[in-house]
């Protein structure tokens, strides 16, 4: 993925945005997001049967169709774009990813598939209940007992943990720590909704309570590929974010021609072009650390430690730039930006929520400054 896409790449953003824009306009999002389940389960049937969303980038014998992280990281734009409820992202951008980290061909074989045909829902319990997302203070623990593991502790603000089919708990063994798969409806696990601040995107709290898991990947110290999974989803995540952030100068730019006062657009006023020309600054300059980030995974071009690095980067970089163009928005609009009716304190919250996610810039940028030795 270069400074421009190829044609392939953009009819595949261009299938995308046309798709949400037909099946998933505002007023769906708004119903889906406040129903049992939080999102439209025959409109994830679609997007992975009639588009091929679910299969896009994983491999090809998990059922995929080989393409990469410059593929998802576009679909998450979109998706970014239309503020779609639905466990993609949780799916797809972190348990997928997850799962090829560990290069367990066994776990891929049994799970991917069914990810791909849209049949399954996954998520993985990072966070304990500190709530700090940094790997090395988890202390949910995992026993083994004879060839079963059994596990124990708190996870909180998991994505859509309430309702996925399998849970890939992250949990200290006594040989450091380890990533295990737990299903829906197994005995000594227990999820509750959290009531969080983005009502587009579910958060569960999930309680294991000496529940047998099974192991996922290589014995021994899991945080090496734990690490790696996590930057991809951090990626996709910013890439998500990259997509909201431009949704939102969009919409004031197009509300900046239309409201008029004084008798003249007020988009004309210098404060207006002021705020709206630094969104844009922001935007662009988050779309090229996320462009580059990309890069890194193709062909080799890039180290781990390189993308570790730009992985924090953008994680750091593109949440600040949503959270300003969704802030700007608002006030651009106006009295009516700040009503339930209409659609920017969606992406305030989302961009708040999506900010914290995987924890705060502040820790990024830390993680940086121990990547670079300073």
């Amino acid at each position: 993925m270069g400074i421009t896409l190829t044609d392939e790449q953009e009819e595949l953003r261009d299938l995308v945005r046309g798709f949400l824009a037909e099946k998933a306009p505002s007023e769906a999002v708004r119903r889906w997001m406040e129903s049992d389940t939080g999102y439209d389960p025959e409109l994830w049937r679609q997007m992975a049967t009639q588009l091929g969303l679910h299969a896009l980038a994983l491999p090809e014998p998990y059922g995929g169709a080989g393409y990469g992280l410059a593929e998802l990281a576009l679909i998450f734009e979109e998706l970014g774009r239309s503020l779609l409820p639905a466990p993609l992202f949780s799916t797809i951008g972190l348990a997928a990813q997850a799962l090829l980290a560990s290069g367990d061909d066994e776990a891929c074989r049994r799970y991917l598939p069914g990810i791909a045909q849209g049949a399954l829902t996954a998520t993985v319990a990072v966070s304990d209940e500190t709530g700090s997302w940094d790997l090395a203070d988890i202390t949910t623990s995992a026993e083994r007992e004879d060839d079963r593991w059994r596990l124990s502790g708190t996870k909180m603000f998991v994505i859509d943990g309430q309702t996925a089919d399998v849970i890939l708990v992250i949990a200290r063994a006594d040989d450091g720590l380890g990533l295990f798969a737990v299903a829906r409806g197994t005995p000594g696990l227990t999820t509750a909704r959290l009531e969080a601040l983005d009502p587009t995107r579910r958060l569960a709290r999930v309680d294991v309570t000496d529940c047998p898991g099974r192991r996922i990947g290589p014995a021994g110290d899991a945080t090496a590929f734990l690490r790696r999974a996590i930057d991809v989803a951090n990626v996709v995540l910013a890439a998500e974010q990259v997509g909201g952030a431009q949704a939102c100068l969009d919409d004031a730019v197009a509300y900046a021609k239309f409201r008029v006062q004084f008798n003249r657009p007020i988009g004309s006023f210098q404060a207006i072009k002021h705020k709206c020309a630094d969104v844009l600054l922001e935007i662009e300059s988050a779309r090229a650390a996320l462009l580059y980030a990309v890069s890194l995974t193709t062909d080799g071009a890039g180290s781990d430690e390189e993308f570790a690095i730009c992985a924090a980067l953008v994680s750091a970089y593109c949440s600040a730039a949503y959270t300003h163009a969704a802030k700007e928005n608002i006030q651009i609009h106006g009295g009516i930006g700040f009503t339930w009716e209409h659609d920017a304190h969606l992406y305030l919250k989302r961009a708040k929520t999506s900010e914290l996610l995987f924890g705060a810039p502040s820790m990024h940028r830390a993680r940086i400054a121990d990547l670079v030795g300073i």
